[in-house]
């Protein structure tokens, strides 16, 4: 019997096939060869097949693991050593992973099966299919993952695709500046993340989650709270919880498919997870947990009284999403963990079901939007603070996005009147603009003025035919190019991601 098991090795190639059709939806785009409606035959080919055998896989090594069993945890390697560091290419192979990978490999299957005809036609039928493949390998990176690291790489993984997604009818600036806005959010929770990788491999040398566990039992309660308070900024910022909540509301503008596997099913629980998988680390951090049902206590009010205000399907879905989410915080809080993992499980299935129905119930609704109940209407200030979201919205707006938008138009200037200059790029058209009108008036007179023209008849002579040679010599050249870079890394730290990164990264090396 044995030797018609699958290899526990092989759970690498559950995230590894939706990010290969990722890849390749890609390279036939760019080559060409996936285009227009006659490419859609071929992407949703690759996305189904790697979507099917990724659950074939899940579902096979369950299987495995409930009747022969199989090891917590599968090294497949060495990913990173440096001194006593040491981070393995590991993954989990236990109930909770198997089990919610299940969920999360059949979801994303059905969603995509869903997509292959709801987005019939559509000009950007491939990049949604790429963003889709992307999104599910990093989610199941995160279930499967043995070690923060591994985690902290399908967390951007997802962060990418929901950013690409939300953004995905990219000549309409609502939909640019909601993609930017659950970016700019998702990057707090991620800085969150990085520090309390940072502090594990400080106090604990490792990022193993076994090694997590074992090192919480003898570390100081104020060390655990502090790397566990890393871990939950993470969370609360990935499912949404107050004071995230705003960025999911703006996250509808993407297609309905991609509001369903993320906002409604899978990556709203990625917090969740994370928070399950690291009890052992969690129930020696009181505060903490107690934090963390506050929190979710206060998210499940908000998603509850904002949703009765909703007029839309999909509007009213997702704040009652956020407040069984907020639900499930509240029984991590309570340190209920297997009960938030059921919880989360049922509700994913049970969400992704409503949200890809929700065109068909707008279709089949005859009749206004019911009013928000009576006894809501009664307290005007409760009303008008759940018709305001409780003002979230616009407080995110000024602490995040204006900021950074700020930073950029100040990148920009710099770019324009310092980067460019150095290159000469903007100033020497100008310069020689200047000039041109006194080409003339400018000689030499008498020996010293004679020599002086010819020494500088010389150096021009010199500089355009061995210098500059217009333009193309090889100083000139060179210039040029490091010109184009200077321009290049400064288009790319202008954006805002790259701006927040790089603070984040700052941020780690000092700590």
């Amino acid at each position: 019997m044995s030797t018609l098991t699958l290899p526990h090795e092989l759970v690498a190639l559950v995230p590894a096939l939706p990010l290969l059709a990722a890849l390749l939806i890609v390279v036939l785009r760019v080559a060409g060869g996936a285009r227009g409606e006659a490419g859609e035959t071929p992407t949703a080919a690759l996305s189904l097949g790697a979507a099917s055998t990724s659950f074939v896989l899940v579902l096979t090594l369950a299987f495995q693991n409930l009747l022969l069993g199989a090891p917590r945890t599968v090294h497949l390697g060495d990913w990173f050593a440096s001194g006593d560091w040491h981070i393995p290419l590991s993954f989990t192979l236990d109930g909770l992973s198997l089990g919610l990978g299940s969920v999360v490999a059949f979801i994303a299957l059905v969603t995509q099966k869903f997509s292959r005809h709801y987005m019939h036609r559509e000009a950007g039928f491939q990049r949604f299919f790429a963003g889709m493949n992307l999104f599910a390998g990093g989610m199941l990176l995160v279930i499967f993952a043995g070690n923060a690291a591994l985690v902290f790489v399908g967390w951007e993984l997802m962060g990418i695709a929901s950013w690409l997604l939300i953004g995905y009818a990219y000549e309409r600036p609502a939909a640019t500046i909601n993609a930017q806005r659950a970016f700019l959010t998702n990057r707090v929770g991620d800085a969150g993340l990085l520090l309390a990788m940072a502090l594990s491999l400080l106090w604990t040398g490792s990022l193993e989650w076994h090694d997590l566990a074992e090192g919480s039992e003898r570390l100081p309660t104020l060390y655990v709270s502090l790397i566990a308070l890393g871990f939950v900024l993470a969370a609360l910022a990935k499912s949404a919880q107050v004071p995230f909540t705003p960025w999911i509301a703006r996250a509808l503008e993407g297609p309905t498919p991609s509001s369903a596997i993320f906002y409604g099913a899978l990556m709203v629980h990625a917090g969740v997870f994370l928070l399950v998988r690291l009890e052992a680390v969690l129930v020696h951090a009181p505060g903490v947990l107690f934090l963390v049902g506050v929190l979710g206590a206060l998210t499940t009010l908000v998603g509850w009284l904002a949703g009765y205000v909703q007029s839309d399907v999909k509007s009213a879905l997702l704040f009652s999403v956020v407040a069984q989410v907020g639900l499930m915080f509240v029984a991590i809080g309570l340190g209920w963990f297997t009960l938030a993992a059921w919880h989360a499980a049922l509700h994913a299935i049970w969400r992704a079901w409503q949200f890809l129905a929700a065109p068909s119930y707008m279709h089949m609704l005859d009749a206004p939007t019911p009013p928000a109940p009576a006894w809501l209407t009664r307290h005007p200030r409760l009303y008008t603070a759940a018709l305001q979201r409780f003002w979230l919205e616009p407080l995110a707006d000024r602490l995040l996005t204006q900021p950074t938008r700020a930073l950029a138009r100040d990148v920009r200037a710099i770019d324009e009147n310092v980067v460019s200059r150095l290159v000469g790029m903007a100033e020497s058209q100008r310069a020689a603009e200047l000039l041109a009108p006194y080409e003339e008036v400018v000689k030499g007179r008498g020996i010293a003025g004679g020599l002086l023209a010819w020494s500088a008849d010389r150096l021009d002579r010199f500089e355009q035919r061995l210098v500059l040679q217009g333009g193309g010599g090889r100083i000139g050249r060179g210039l040029a190019r490091l010109g184009v870079w200077l321009r290049f890394v400064e288009s790319l730290l202008e954006q805002p991601r790259y701006l927040l990164l790089l603070i984040m990264a700052t941020l780690v090396v000092i700590l």
